[in-house]
C-alpha cells in the first residue's frame, strides 16, 4: 500500500476527493515525491520534469480518490486559477540545497499566499525541505527562517525535512496533513 493509500485511509475519506496541490520551484523534487507516494507497483522508474501540469489520482482500498495536482513553471495562468480555487491542501516542496534560489521560493510562496482565492482560505500547507541527503542542504529550521514561515498565521503549516529519493520524511508529512484535513 502506497503512502497515498495510507493517507486516504487515515483520513477516513469515503468516496470523496481531497484535492491536493503540489507546488514549488522546478527541480525541487515534486515529481519524485509524488512518485514515491504512489503504491510501489505504480511508481515510474524514470522521473522527468513536469512541463505544464500533471494529475495523479490514487484510488484507495476504500474506493476513495486523492487527486494530486502538480503545477510546473508558469503557474500564473488560467489552469492555476482553477486548481487553486479547488485545492483543499498544499504540498510545497523546497530544494533545501539550493541556497541561491531560496529567495525565489519565498517569492513564489508569497505570491501563492497573497492570491485572492487563497488569501482568506484556511488551507493546510505541508512544506517538504527536500534533498536533505545533500551535504550542502540547509536544515528545515533554516529553510523555515529563510521563507519566514512563522509569519503564516492564518493557515496551519508544517515543515518536514525530506529525502524524496529514499522516501525519508514523507511519512511524517503525510501524517501531519492527514491530521489537518480531518479536523
Amino acid at each position: 500500500m502506497g503512502l497515498f493509500d495510507k493517507l486516504a485511509g487515515w483520513l477516513g475519506i469515503k468516496k470523496k476527493e481531497v484535492n491536493v496541490l503540489c507546488l514549488g520551484l522546478d527541480n525541487s523534487g515534486k515529481t519524485t515525491i509524488i512518485n514515491k507516494l504512489k503504491p510501489s507497483n505504480a511508481r515510474a522508474q524514470d522521473i522527468v520534469p513536469t512541463i505544464g501540469f500533471s494529475v495523479e489520482k490514487f484510488r484507495t482500498s476504500r474506493s476513495s480518490v486523492v487527486p494530486v495536482y502538480q503545477l510546473g513553471p508558469n503557474r500564473c495562468n488560467k489552469l492555476f486559477q482553477k486548481y487553486i480555487v479547488e485545492g483543499q491542501a498544499i504540498i510545497f516542496v523546497i530544494d533545501s540545497s539550493d541556497k541561491l534560489r531560496m529567495v525565489v521560493a519565498k517569492e513564489e510562496l508569497d505570491t501563492l499566499l497573497n492570491h485572492p482565492d487563497m488569501k482568506h482560505k484556511r488551507i493546510p500547507i505541508l512544506f517538504f525541505a527536500n534533498k536533505m541527503d545533500l551535504k550542502e542542504a540547509l536544515s528545515s529550521v533554516k529553510v523555515s527562517q529563510l521563507l519566514r514561515l512563522e509569519n503564516i498565521k492564518d493557515k496551519p503549516w508544517h515543515i518536514c525535512p525530506s529525502d524524496a529519493l529514499k522516501g525519508e520524511g514523507l511519512q511524517e508529512g503525510v501524517d501531519w496533513l492527514q491530521d489537518q484535513i480531518t479536523q
